[in-house]
């Protein structure tokens, strides 16, 4: 991290995302972890441009706070939505889906899991290089 990032940054990046779970390099911060009391975990995620998460569904559901950059967000057939600075997405508990940054940007997310007592995420398939490609970032 250059020392201009350093100062603009609201968050660390956190650990970096495994390669099972993520195609490119993200980085996650957890802010607040899964507890009983809360039932729910944060965390500030941070994709480098083209990174992006493999298909995905949350049992109790998603969501997302954009606070940098552009990305692609899409539900399993459904067009890809550009998502960027201030965004809010909402995502139903076991609803397949992606997000990612654009090809020419970097993008953070807060991730905000609920009702994480049901399980955080259920991780599928990457999203293939080629369905990446096919997308317009607008």
């Amino acid at each position: 991290m250059n020392p201009s990032e350093n100062q603009t940054a609201i968050f660390p990046k956190g650990e970096k995302g495994p390669a099972e779970y993520f195609t490119g390099t993200v980085w996650i911060k957890v802010l607040v972890p899964h507890s009983n009391t809360f039932n729910c975990q944060i965390a500030h995620v941070q994709f480098e441009p083209k990174a992006r998460t493999n298909w995905h569904t949350h049992p109790g559901g998603q969501i997302l706070i954009v606070t940098n950059g552009k990305g692609y967000y899409q539900e399993k057939d459904k067009p890809v939505q550009i998502i960027s600075n201030g965004d809010v997405v909402t995502i139903s508990p076991d609803v397949l889906h992606w997000h990612g940054a654009i090809p020419d940007s970097e993008f953070s997310h807060i991730a905000v899991n609920t009702n994480s007592q049901k399980g955080i995420a259920v991780w599928l398939d990457k999203v293939t290089d080629e369905e990446y490609s096919s997308l317009k970032s607008g």
